[in-house]
């Protein structure tokens, strides 16, 4: 939900399963008002698949090798210049 408004947001990320959590790529970037109102409110719910996921305690984690995503993926998103990652927690 919007940090003043209220009203619920889609934003469409690119997420990735690691272990027991998951890492979305800051494709928008670190400072984009979806990642304020996610670490403002301390978690988000995260739709992939079909399934809801509550995730909280997120953080943003920067990566300049990559290694939160699978090896395939890397030099997309090394070409795109993205190297910062949230990685909330299961709740």
């Amino acid at each position: 939900m919007g940090r003043r408004s209220g009203r619920r947001y889609r934003t469409p990320v690119n997420v990735f399963r690691r272990g027991d959590t998951y890492v979305i790529a800051l494709t928008y970037g670190k400072e984009s008002e979806w990642v304020r109102h996610v670490l403002a409110r301390g978690g988000c719910a995260l739709v992939t698949r079909g399934r809801r996921h509550n995730l909280t305690a997120p953080t943003v984690v920067r990566d300049e090798s990559r290694r939160l995503v699978p090896a395939p993926l890397r030099p997309v998103l090394r070409l795109l210049r993205v190297a910062d990652f949230l990685r909330p927690e299961p709740r």
